[in-house]
């Protein structure tokens, strides 16, 4: 498992954001523990980056982060 900061994509409102593979409980645990696996990669559904299809860790960052609401 890998800590999630804040700031960090696993707590973004983007990460998995348009999720079609059933992670939303995964995604809600995530947000609530700041821990995620190590193997895990979800789509970012960030506005700006929506023509780039971006696939993201949860670790991972952007200056377009907007704190998920749990």
């Amino acid at each position: 498992m890998m800590h999630v900061n804040d700031g960090q994509c696993g707590l973004c409102a983007h990460f998995g954001e348009h999720e079609h593979n059933g992670h939303e409980q995964q995604l809600m645990q995530i947000r609530q523990t700041h821990e995620a696996p190590e193997n895990l990669i979800e789509e970012c559904g960030h506005p700006q980056h929506a023509g780039l299809h971006l696939v993201v860790t949860p670790i991972s960052g952007c200056q377009g982060f907007e704190p998920a609401t749990s």
